[in-house]
């Protein structure tokens, strides 16, 4: 039967009374076809038909997931205008038209959004201006001061306070909790508390109860002891197994250990803690550093770290046990027994010092640690010469011994020393020094016997020659100093001997300075690197100090380039900062006598003449000069200059006459017209402009002093008619733009003169003069909004020009200034306008000290900008003593300033025209307004 039965089951399907897969057509395998019914889901057809139409279904719209199934058609969704709410054909069939016009509504609504975006930001961006100027941001308000931070040093972040606790007091002193004891019988009533038992076991019914078959506290196959652990000999035990791990590490055929002794006394020297650290990582480092002694007990360095551990930590006893137990067993190391002596106190040092010469009688180390411990002089002298018999070749031993006596006894010493040290050049140089001129010429001759290659030896018998009055030998002993060097293989090097030739200068041994600059300066420099090398040389030799060097340099470079007027230029400058006004008159004639059509050179010497007084020899002076360039403006002008200034009124017309007609250029009738102008000859400098713009009508400033003849006593229609005269023959002048333009603002003709400026800007583009301008004329029409909106557009056009920054710095509102002035300094770091304006920025928030270093670093940069000096002084006026503002005044007097708007607008006065530099600084920084 039940073979039976499992046949039946083998012929069974498995698919039988089972529910059809999903989508399943009965024969659909044999090309039978099915049908739809409404009930049914999924296809009626094989997936691989092709469709009776020929077009697919429309496909509909995606519904969102906020959409609904669907449609509400409640009267809470009903409007009566706009009917039911959402789409009407949202059921609908979405086709290729819809999408088609779903885009071009897009792009419509796209589009006009983008009409209203302009205006609309614009808005947004006013509104939050606005809002900003009302409630501005802290990190606004405190943009000064945070980003002061940046400067505050470690300590100073150090030495800020804690913030105090803020709690209140019952927060600070919160009582102390209590604790009441439970009592054991609550503890032992809860013990078995929530725990249930449904069945004894068969133990408990044998026995009866919990009792356990096993006596006391022992578990069979566990005998674990109930006593306390005994830490003690868990850290015995700890200490036998690290023997046993560094024994494991030696050679057993050797006896020496494998482990890098350097290496690991290192990392042990990084193991010892200080004082107060971890007892544990004390006796750590104490137990590896036994375990190494054990090991090598002749190595010095683990006696030294072990009594540096001991010492560390307090244990000073300890410490020189093991020093001392140290030196048993390295009885030859010169390290141990000076850390030996460290170590002992007093007396006991010196105990272990004698102990140590007997041991060492070679070490120097321990001579000098010996005579160190000596506080009496008499005593050290006699650990010196016991030192110096034992061991007599020690340079160092002598130099201490020779030190401690008196002249006598020193010569006589270093006359020994030189004979157990006959190479080294310190001894030799020293006797010498202490040696008579005979003896000292034999001493150094012996000196070069020995010590042929060295340098010193033969510039120190120059200076020898030198302090005895005998100049001639100087010179022979460099040069056969140099050729005995190169004989004996020696080098040359140029900048030793340059070094060496400054500090012959600093010892008071000039001639012997020259002979070294005369007979290296062309060593190891080629023809054509010449001057431009020894101009290098100079200019590194005067920033040194090395005045002498530096004329010695100029000297040769004249020697060999007579002709070059670029290196007179650099002598003459060099003479007039550093030399007196007859080594500068001397230098300039004999320039002029090689160069005699160097204007400059003659100008400066008759410049020295006159500023010494004595105007004849300046004449003379330009007298030949006019013989040796008899058509030269600039001497006809400096001839003109030296009259007026000296009130010869009529030889300086005469003379402007006789150029006008033998070198007429446009700026000898510049003059003309202007000595004029300032003699108060007003026609006759209208009738030399006539004839000066016919002639030189290019010429810019003939026409602005036209103009400003007639703005002086002429109408306003003349000015601007000969502005603009001007500007059709020189478009390019930017001053004529600028002057035409102010005209037009003081006859409150605003409009026409920002006009003026839009044209001025179109013919020169990128020009921050006119920028500035248009800038100044907004602000003082009160337009404070136009001005920084030009002032944005001129620092796209001009983002390097200092002047439009130090304008923008100002016009920003107060708690804004400081940011700009630092982006100012990123674009243009050494401009001077922009330095100045820093300066000014710092004095209107009364940080005195670092506004003075700014103006120092304003007039370093830029010497010549009259208007930093003018503002420089007027600090020191307000804020600095006497002998500040005479310091500035002295400075800027040598630095004869000649630029500078606020400078030109006072020195250029026709009224000023004879004021000198101490008359104008004065005046200008009067004019000059307080920052605020």
């Amino acid at each position: 039967m039940s073979s039976v039965q499992s046949l039946v089951d083998k012929k069974k399907k498995t698919f039988i009374g089972l529910p059809a897969p999903l989508g399943y057509v009965p024969g659909l395998g044999r090309g039978a076809t099915g049908f739809t019914t409404r009930s049914d889901i999924g296809p009626a057809r094989d997936a691989d038909d092709i469709p009776e139409d020929r077009h697919a279904p429309p496909t509909k719209k995606k519904k969102t997931e906020d959409e609904e199934e669907e449609e509400d058609l409640n009267d809470a969704n009903y409007d009566e205008f706009a009917g039911y709410g959402g789409s009407l054909c949202a059921r609908d069939p979405y086709d290729q038209d819809d999408a088609e016009a779903d885009l071009i509504y897009n792009n419509i609504d796209e589009r006009m959004d983008e009409k209203r975006k302009e205006r609309r930001e614009k808005r947004l961006r006013m509104e939050l201006e606005n809002f900003r100027k009302e409630v501005p941001k802290v990190q606004h308000i405190f943009s000064d001061i945070t980003r002061a931070l940046s400067s505050v040093t470690a300590e100073e972040w150090a030495n800020i306070p804690e913030v105090g606790d803020v709690r209140n007091k019952s927060q600070r002193n919160p009582r102390a909790e209590k604790f009441t004891p439970v009592p054991d019988s609550v503890l032992n009533k809860n013990r078995h508390f929530g725990e249930t038992s449904t069945a004894v076991d068969l133990r408990e019914q044998r026995f009866g109860g919990l009792t356990t078959p096993f006596p006391g506290d022992l578990t069979p196959g566990f005998n674990t002891p109930a006593t306390n652990i005994d830490m003690k000999k868990i850290g015995q035990a700890r200490s036998t197994l690290m023997d046993i791990k560094l024994t494991q590490v030696s050679d057993s055929v050797s006896g020496q250990t494998v482990v890098d002794p350097k290496g690991y006394l290192t990392d042990l020297q990084s193991m010892i803690p200080s004082r107060g650290a971890d007892i544990s990582d004390v006796k750590k480092a104490r137990l590896l550093l036994k375990s190494v002694r054990e090991t090598n007990p002749k190595h010095p360095p683990a006696w030294i770290a072990s009594a540096t551990l001991e010492e560390v930590t307090g244990k000073l006893q300890t410490a020189r046990n093991l020093i001392l137990q140290g030196c048993e067993e390295c009885p030859k190391s010169e390290d141990l027994w000076l850390e030996a002596v460290r170590i002992m106190p007093g007396d006991q040092a010196k105990h272990v010092v004698a102990q140590a010469i007997r041991q060492l009688p070679q070490s120097v180390k321990i001579w000098m640690k010996a005579a160190s411990l000596e506080s009496n002089v008499k005593d050290k002298k006699r650990i010196f010469r016991k030192a110096l018999e034992n061991v007599p070749n020690s340079v160092a031993l002598w130099k201490a011994a020779v030190e401690l006596e008196d002249e006598e006894n020193a010569r006589i010493m270093l006359s020994r020393a030189v004979e157990c040290c006959p190479t080294n050049v310190e001894l030799w140089l020293a006797l010498a020094r202490l040696e008579t001129y005979e003896n000292g010429r034999k001493v150094l001759n012996r000196a070069r016997d020995n010590i042929p290659t060295d340098r010193q030896i033969w510039i120190t018998a120059a200076k020898l020659e030198e302090a005895n009055g005998n100049i001639k030998m100087v010179d022979k002993i460099v040069e056969r100093a140099l050729t005995s060097l190169h004989a004996n293989g020696v080098e040359i090097n140029r900048e030793q001997w340059m070094k060496d030739a400054e500090d012959a200068e600093k010892a008071g041994s000039t001639a012997t300075c020259k002979a070294i600059i005369h007979h290296i300066i062309a060593i190891g420099v080629d023809e054509e690197d010449k001057k431009r090398t020894w101009m290098d040389d100079a200019e590194v030799a005067a920033v040194h100090g090395a005045i002498e060097c530096a004329r010695a340099i100029f000297a040769e470079a004249l020697s060999v380039f007579p002709s070059k007027k670029s290196i007179w230029y650099n002598a003459a400058g060099f003479e007039k900062d550093h030399g007196t006004r007859e080594s500068l008159e001397e230098l300039l004639q004999r320039a002029v006598a090689h160069c005699p059509r160097a204007e400059k050179l003659w100008l400066m010497g008759a410049k020295s003449n006159w500023l010494a007084g004595n105007v004849a020899k300046a004449r003379e002076i330009l007298a030949l000069a006019f013989q040796a360039n008899p058509n030269s403006e600039e001497i006809w002008l400096a001839a003109v200059k030296l009259e007026s200034e000296n009130n010869e009124f009529v030889r300086a017309r005469k003379l402007l006459q006789r150029a006008r007609t033998n070198a007429p250029t446009a700026r000898v009738f510049m003059k003309s017209v202007k000595l004029e102008w300032c003699l108060g000859e007003l026609d006759n400098a209208r009738k030399l402009l006539e004839e000066s713009v016919k002639l030189y009508p290019t010429f810019p400033k003939l026409w602005m002093m036209k103009g400003q003849i007639e703005e002086q006593n002429g109408t306003i229609d003349d000015v601007r008619q000969a502005y603009n005269e001007g500007l059709k023959k020189c478009p390019t002048s930017i001053p004529l733009w600028i002057l035409l333009s102010r005209v037009e603002e003081k006859a409150r003709l605003v409009i026409r003169a920002r006009a003026l400026l839009e044209r001025a800007r179109l013919r020169n583009p990128g020009c921050p003069d006119l920028w500035l301008e248009a800038i100044r004329l907004e602000n003082r029409a009160i337009l404070k909004a136009n001005a920084q909106s030009l002032m944005a557009k001129a620092l796209q056009e001009c983002p390097l020009s200092g002047i439009l920054w130090a304008e923008a710095i100002f016009l920003e509102p107060r708690n804004s200034r400081k940011s700009k002035s630092t982006d100012a300094l990123k674009k243009v770091e050494h401009d001077q306008h922009v330095l100045l304006a820093a300066a000014k920025l710092l004095w209107s928030e009364r940080k005195l000290d670092k506004a003075r270093e700014w103006f120092k670093r304003t007039v370093n940069i830029a010497e010549d900008f009259g208007d930093a000096w003018a503002y420089f002084y007027k600090f020191e006026l307000l804020h600095g003593s006497e002998e500040q503002k005479n310091q500035v005044m002295r400075k800027c007097l040598a630095a004869e300033p000649r630029h500078g708007e606020l400078w030109c607008s006072i020195s250029k006065d026709i009224k000023n025209w004879r004021l000198k530099t101490e008359d104008l600084l004065p005046m200008v920084a009067a004019g000059a307004s307080i920052p605020t």
